[in-house]
């Protein structure tokens, strides 16, 4: 009998439109892996005290719980929160879905700091639809580990519905333009999971012979590594 396929779950934000189809064109052909989807409600970010709240815990372990019922293997909190909010925010997040699922835990953050350390990176470019207030913490949290932003491109938006609507060209361009800065990036990171930078990122890294790390691709990759010491023999 075949074994049956990894199943990746994914914790995604009510609002977001793109990590369904992304991920889809990112799982492998064969249909050894398949992906299955809780949300919680996102729908502005920001930095005010509402649209924080809607990272609280609570509203993650429900949605975790539900996707602990499809017996996935592995769940994946597929949005960018822990870029603003912090490191601690995300062991949180991954101890909190563990502790009450008992399936391991990642994150798309996680994903990106791992292949940043995996790629020596020690300045980065950034590329994100929020606001400065949000852009201002990140480029804190990367300082606080050695990691400078040594440029970055921000849409100034807050409705998360908005940012799917940012087409993949212009997605390229402010990579570029992050690219030119003066002091050249090691890489530049797409930080968003609603923006649809997947497409564009492997050609437009080669165009610059910069590595481009969308977060929805570098997450799914992260996860197709991890899932298989997960469940040993398939």
């Amino acid at each position: 009998m075949r074994p049956r396929p990894y199943r990746l779950g994914m914790l995604g934000p009510s609002s977001n439109t793109v990590i369904e189809p992304e991920t889809w064109r990112l799982l492998p052909p064969d249909g050894t892996v398949t992906a299955h989807v809780s949300r919680l409600r996102v729908v502005q970010i920001s930095a005010d005290a509402q649209s924080l709240s809607q990272f609280e815990m609570a509203p993650v372990i429900a949605a975790a719980q539900l996707l602990a019922d499809a017996e996935v293997d592995l769940i994946l909190w597929n949005g960018t929160s822990a870029s603003w909010l912090g490191p601690e925010w995300d062991r949180s997040l991954i101890e909190a879905v563990e502790r009450h699922t008992g399936i391991p835990a990642t994150t798309a953050v996680r994903a990106i700091d791992a292949e940043l350390e995996r790629l020596s990176v020690r300045r980065i470019g950034l590329v994100t639809p929020y606001i400065e207030e949000l852009e201002r913490r990140i480029i804190a949290n990367y300082r606080s580990r050695r990691i400078d932003v040594c440029a970055a491109e921000r849409l100034d938006l807050t409705k998360n519905t908005a940012y799917a609507d940012i087409a993949p060209a212009e997605i390229a361009d402010m990579v570029r333009r992050v690219a030119a800065s003066p002091v050249r990036p090691d890489a530049i990171v797409i930080m968003c999971t609603n923006l649809a930078g997947s497409s564009i990122a492997e050609a437009v890294s080669a165009e610059l012979g910069i590595p481009v790390l969308d977060s929805v691709r570098v997450a799914v990759r992260h996860c197709l590594a991890l899932l298989p010491a997960l469940r040993p023999g398939g």
